[in-house]
């Protein structure tokens, strides 16, 4: 059965090779962008790569501009890597109208079994144990599959901004 994780060097041969399923795409919940998956590939990197992914949840961490604290976590099953989850602990105007308190992406391979509505249904008591009572997700309009997670975690649809269909779930 699928977990949520916080990120860990040992999934390092797995991260990769779900990541490279995305083929460069962009991965909602991912972490930051500033990290090639060719960088990746070296241990000494990718060590630094998950410790800045955990300690982005610490206020006190530095962040480029525009950029709120964030708990990255993974969705694992043993020891295979299956994708990412990011709670955001605040909106600032583009997640508020676009990004959304959390992203999540599952590996091309993992897709169509459940996991990221699992690991959405994991993640709202942490958001709850941040202080976040009621939490925003957004997805592309055309998203058909991240609609229906959202919705089968309690989302209720608010509005469609830019594209993007906001819902929003009570945490408490």
């Amino acid at each position: 059965m699928p977990v949520l994780i916080a990120p860990d060097v040992s999934y390092h041969a797995s991260w990769l090779e779900g990541s490279a399923e995305f083929g460069g795409a962009n991965r909602d919940g991912g972490g930051p962008e500033d990290w090639s998956l060719e960088e990746l590939k070296d241990a000494r990197p990718f060590r630094r790569f998950v410790a800045a992914l955990v300690n982005d949840a610490l206020q006190e961490s530095p962040r480029k501009p525009g950029y709120v604290p964030c708990t990255y976590l993974w969705i694992v099953e043993g020891d295979t890597f299956l994708g990412s989850l990011a709670i955001r602990h605040e909106l600032n105007e583009f997640l508020l109208n676009e990004g959304g308190h959390i992203g999540y992406s599952v590996r091309p391979t993992a897709r169509r079994r459940g996991h990221a509505a699992a690991a959405l249904e994991a993640a709202l008591p942490m958001a709850r144990e941040l202080g976040i009572l009621r939490v925003l997700l957004t997805c592309d309009e055309t998203n058909t599959g991240s609609r229906a997670t959202i919705e089968k975690n309690g989302g209720v649809w608010e509005d469609t901004r830019n594209g993007k269909r906001r819902y929003w779930i009570d945490t408490v």
